[in-house]
């Protein structure tokens, strides 16, 4: 992975450490790797500490001696706003820039680092905290073939990636992907109760539900066949999930309740640029 090429990862919380660890796992030695992140010193870094990462504080704890040829920011939004002059200087030896920041474009980034800093702008959802994550990338005009290559590979440590075509589909991968866990996990949860409602003791209804969504979710990932087959192979003609779907798939069902979800995200998304 990178070959023997370096990586600045800025901030190593969930999201970051994840992808980090998976980077490790594929192979990326850890003195290819210096963190930048307030919690360098704490227990749970030591682990990347002894596997040879290099770990400060500061950019200013970092010195001159490391000189990355990828940075990823993964800090929130707040603070990458008195940060990213920083890295300034950085953008003069080629370097190239990711971001897994929510709500930050690549116009931000040209703004603070240049217009000629190669950038990449990706979203991960959070399943990346278990090497299940799905990860977009969109890169400004400065990327080259080989670091759209680099930057795929070093995002598909945590999952699967796509690419778009435009900058704007983020606001619409928002409300599939970036948000779409926590639609799984509340019909986990809807799911539960309606166990509950039909008699079932909750603990039982709450395992029941969490096992039949996980299940049928890697079945989804495992198999050769499309969602719509998938329903189709549990679905005997006039039985008990027929009769479950006639009402989930009913005009007022469930497609116009996740277009309306989506679409509230997609534009929450806009609103927040």
């Amino acid at each position: 992975m990178l070959n023997n090429g370096t990586l600045l990862l800025v901030g190593c919380g969930k999201m970051g450490g994840a992808m980090l660890q998976g980077w490790l796992d594929r192979g990326l030695k850890g003195s290819q790797v210096a963190i930048v992140d307030p919690s360098a010193r704490a227990d749970y870094m030591q682990t990347f500490v002894d596997d040879g990462v290099q770990a400060v504080e500061t950019l200013a704890d970092l010195g001159k001696s490391f000189l990355p040829d990828y940075i990823l920011f993964a800090v929130k939004p707040q603070m990458i706003d008195s940060a990213i002059t920083d890295y300034q200087n950085y953008a003069r030896q080629g370097t190239v820039f990711l971001s897994v920041i929510a709500g930050k474009q690549i116009s931000f980034f040209e703004k603070h680092l240049g217009t000629d800093a190669a950038i990449v702008r990706t979203m991960p959802n959070t399943p990346a905290a278990v090497s299940r994550g799905m990860t977009v990338l969109y890169g400004n005009q400065n990327i080259s073939k080989e670091q759209a290559d680099a930057c795929e590979e070093l995002m598909a440590a945590v999952g699967e990636t796509a690419w778009l075509d435009s900058e704007e589909q983020i606001d619409a991968v928002t409300g599939v992907s970036g948000s779409g866990p926590a639609y799984i996990f509340y019909l986990a949860e809807c799911l539960a109760q309606a166990g509950v409602d039909a008699g079932l003791p909750k603990e039982l209804a709450r395992k029941l539900a969490d096992t039949t969504v996980s299940g049928a979710g890697e079945l989804l990932r495992l198999s050769n066949d499309s969602p719509s087959q998938l329903r189709i192979n549990v679905t005997s003609p006039n039985g008990t999930t027929q009769a479950a779907l006639d009402v989930l798939m009913a005009a007022d069902g469930l497609q116009p309740v996740m277009n309306k979800a989506v679409a509230a995200a997609a534009n929450r998304s806009r609103e927040l640029l």
